[in-house]
């Protein structure tokens, strides 16, 4: 059996970890609730720009911002996979490299990483990227100018990202970006049924409906990949939270167990002693009478 000195010492560490795990729950919470906010108010703003956009848009299909461009657009499919950037978001990034590489095909498709721990997963698999961003680690005015930039010159872009359905509920999830821009349209056309006319009739825009389409379709495609970010940031910090809180429980079982050995180890030393006393008593009794 161990020494109680010994085990002492493991209950205290394991004590230092109980700390650690309980106060990275509390900021994972914490991030959580900010960004949830940023994300209502992100939504808010894209409300307003669809309602613009959906009066004024001059073609059926969603231009990405590009009608003005002077180079051609690249006849292949842009893979935009959002990451963490660090190892210590459970296994969701694992999760997240397999679905994108079901349907990479290198002939067909570019890949560009948003995360550090993404990049390496696609590097410790042989898959070339062509660009990689760090995860933004503010929440507010994120800027994505430079992605959007590759994905007009791409026919067409999916985001493989991560999902927050619950505190304890992750998924993974890929999404056209055209999709993304148009479903989260129709939740605007749902929510808001009074509109006011926008026309060339009524209103004069310069230096042309096109160009103001085109600025429009850019900025909506600006918010989207930065809810798209959010979400994933979302999704990493409950999936931080699950991991901590996991380990917060196992951390105070192991304390539990260790306090009863230590116990039982005290206990054991104690009996020990006394049988020796006891053995010593009876010893010192025989030799007296002899």
């Amino acid at each position: 059996m161990r020494r109680p000195q010994d085990i002492e010492k493991e209950e205290m560490a394991m004590g230092t970890l109980i700390d650690l795990t309980s106060a990275f729950e509390g900021i994972a919470s914490m991030r959580i609730a900010q960004i949830k906010n940023q994300v209502l108010q992100a939504t808010q703003f894209f409300n307003e720009l669809w309602e613009i956009y959906s009066q004024l848009h001059v073609s059926r299909i969603f231009g990405f911002g590009r009608s003005n461009l002077d180079t051609e657009v690249i006849e292949k499919e842009l893979f935009i996979i959002i990451t963490a950037e660090g190892g210590f978001s459970g296994d969701i990034d694992q999760k997240l490299i397999k679905e994108l590489l079901r349907h990479y095909d290198k002939e067909k498709n570019e890949i560009i990483v948003i995360g550090h721990h993404g990049a390496i997963q696609l590097a410790q698999r042989g898959i070339s990227y062509k660009k990689y961003y760090k995860l933004p680690k503010k929440d507010q005015n994120i800027n994505v100018t430079p992605i959007i930039n590759e994905v007009q010159k791409y026919q067409s872009t999916t985001v493989y990202y991560q999902q927050y359905v619950s505190l304890m509920v992750q998924d993974v999830k890929r999404i056209e970006l055209s999709s993304a821009v148009a479903q989260r349209g129709r939740q605007a056309e749902q929510e808001d049924d009074d509109k006011e006319i926008i026309s060339e009739a009524n209103y004069i825009f310069e230096p042309s409906t096109y160009d103001v389409v085109d600025h429009l379709e850019s900025t909506m495609m600006q918010i989207a990949i930065s809810q798209l970010i959010l979400d994933s940031k979302l999704a990493q910090y409950a999936s931080r939270f699950r991991a901590m809180s996991a380990s917060h429980e196992r951390a105070d079982e192991a304390k539990r167990d260790l306090r009863l050995e230590y116990n039982r180890s005290k206990r054991a030393i104690k009996d020990q002693r006394l049988k020796e006393s006891i053995t010593g008593i009876k010893k010192a009794k025989v030799e007296a009478r002899l």
